[in-house]
């Protein structure tokens, strides 16, 4: 899959096509806008159209469309789960909302990402109480 720019103007149309849900998040990534749900994402601009992730039955419908295929961008092997659709679907509002209502609901039934776990934080040793040196013994010895 040749990348090719994402074109600024398609931003909007992604977003204004997003359901009213106040568990969407949307972000900035590599030059478009994705978004996501539980802390997945669920679908984004992609070169001239969108991806979205889809369940497995989804997956199948819209692959049968003209022109959509699975996502591969770096050419070594599609994702299993998100489909690159026609560059039509961004074009009209409804078909992408329809689109993107089943991303969401899709991502939405996977677990919920997990954030990063933090190493946690090191406890200071705690000071041994310091060895008594053995007293220096006297010499007895004459000077």
């Amino acid at each position: 899959m040749a990348w090719v720019k994402i074109p600024a103007e398609h931003h909007p149309l992604f977003l204004a096509a997003l359901p009213k849900d106040p568990r969407i998040q949307t972000l900035k990534m590599f030059g478009g806008v994705a978004g996501k749900v539980n802390g997945k994402m669920f679908g984004g601009t992609f070169g001239r159209s969108v991806i979205v992730r889809l369940s497995e039955a989804d997956r199948a419908e819209a692959l049968a469309l003209e022109g959509a295929e699975p996502f591969d961008p770096m050419g070594h092997g599609p994702s299993k789960d998100m489909v690159l659709m026609p560059e039509d679907v961004l074009h009209d509002e409804e078909t992408l909302r329809a689109w993107l209502v089943r991303a969401i609901r899709s991502t939405a039934s996977m677990a919920a990402e997990k954030p990063a776990k933090k190493p946690a934080a090191k406890k200071p040793a705690a000071k041994k109480p310091a060895a008594k040196k053995p007293a220096a013994k006297k010499s007895t010895a004459r000077r």
